[in-house]
């Protein structure tokens, strides 16, 4: 028993399901070589800085991600559903000061940072909103879980605050407002609104998406929006998927420079890559460090690194549906689905960029490109998941833990 309680101490430290944190630390730690090779660009073609400094700041946020996510796992999560509505309203303000005095940083063409004063320290508000918003809305559906909410109530507290997180984030960000629509909706569908309200804000969801369009298109209300690099971006698509383009299209080849290039590097790297920091396309691929680092990690390691990569994914993805499937409490249970969620679009979003399945957007690898507000948004998450997981009761050679009082159970956050 003594020798059981040892064992127990030394994994105290990583509080929560161990499957899920063994992955969480490989991924971590296989990160910093691709980010390494690949942020030589910065150095020699954006002039930005040194290779060895921006790997020390990756690892200086890989440390502080790792340390956040166990802080997290310390504090009940009922909490932070409590919290959310306060912390919501608080980025939705940051993300109205950032339409106004939003920065760009590394070369980006959007202003999507905001910089904290007197400091050097810049975050993208849109990536915390999203998070905020996902927590406040699995709270809502749970509090609400046991009565008909009346339509007025759907409006106001959750069609109103998914729609105004989305038109703040979309003028500089349409891939991450599209992605908090379709997060949104998952949540809404697994937290179970009746189909109709889903039907209706869907509904209201394309009448909102195409008057946006209409209005940054047309008129000039809405000043610095990236739509027509967005339509760009989906015309070149488009064409370099039509049987008919002209491949030798000089036009279509300069627009589609950045998927030709990855494309390229995917198919240098082969079966087994030409190893660790060998990457021959690395300084021609825009944004290689973030965006495209999949594309980087596949031609240095292999089709096997990358196999490798995505079964490190799929292990947490499978393990956070465990973890959701075992939780008693319906807040719990909703909102681990729902991190899992934006986790797994994000992921699928970045690697089908890298192989043209869909057009261009500036989505980032998970725990794996360069860049601190994703990055830590990302072990927060994860934080939040592991935290619920070590709520669940499990099953020991004395029998049951202890046992969840009806409150914990019906769990209202």
């Amino acid at each position: 028993m003594n020798e059981q309680n040892i064992e127990e101490s030394r994994f105290e430290f990583l509080k929560g399901d161990k499957v899920l944190w063994m992955v969480i630390l490989v991924i971590s730690i296989f990160s910093i070589f691709p980010v390494y090779s690949a942020s030589s660009n910065l150095e020699y073609i954006v002039n930005n800085g040194t290779t060895t400094g921006h790997v020390m700041k990756h690892m200086f946020f890989v440390v502080l991600g790792l340390a956040i996510m166990r802080i997290v796992g310390t504090v009940k999560y009922e909490y932070m559903g409590k919290l959310s509505s306060i912390m919501l309203g608080l980025m939705i303000i940051l993300l109205i000061v950032t339409m106004f005095t939003g920065q760009t940083i590394d070369g980006a063409s959007a202003s999507r940072w905001l910089k904290i004063p007197g400091t050097p320290i810049s975050f993208q508000p849109s990536s915390f909103a999203f998070l905020m918003l996902i927590i406040y809305l699995c709270r809502y559906l749970t509090k609400k879980i046991t009565r008909e909410r009346l339509p007025i109530e759907n409006v106001m507290y959750i069609f109103g605050p998914i729609l105004l997180v989305f038109v703040l984030v979309a003028k500089d960000n349409g891939s991450t407002a599209l992605m908090i629509l379709m997060v949104s909706v998952i949540v809404l569908v697994i937290g179970q609104l009746h189909w109709k309200y889903i039907a209706g804000f869907i509904s209201a969801s394309f009448v909102a998406i195409a008057l946006f369009l209409l209005v940054a298109l047309n008129t000039n209300l809405i000043g610095g929006n990236r739509v027509h690099t967005w339509m760009s971006r989906i015309e070149t698509f488009t064409s370099s998927k039509a049987k008919s383009a002209d491949v030798d299209d000089e036009s279509v080849k300069a627009k589609n420079y950045q998927v030709m290039q990855a494309k390229a590097a995917i198919v240098h790297g082969g079966i087994t890559g030409m190893g660790p920091g060998k990457s021959a396309l690395k300084q021609m691929l825009p944004q290689s460090a973030s965006d495209f680092i999949f594309a980087v990690i596949v031609e240095e390691y292999g089709l096997i690194g990358a196999g490798f990569l995505i079964s490190m994914y799929l292990i947490m993805i499978v393990r956070i549906v465990m973890i959701a499937s075992k939780m008693p409490a319906f807040f719990g249970s909703l909102l681990v689905l729902s991190l899992g969620v934006m986790i797994f679009i994000q992921l699928a979003v970045n690697i089908a960029v890298a192989v043209n399945l869909i057009p261009v957007t500036g989505q980032p690898l998970p725990l794996i490109s360069y860049g601190g507000t994703s990055m830590l948004v990302t072990y927060i998450q994860l934080g939040i998941i592991l935290n619920i997981s070590s709520r669940i009761q499990i099953y020991d050679e004395e029998g049951m833990g202890k046992k969840q009082s009806i409150v914990e159970i019906n769990d209202i956050a």
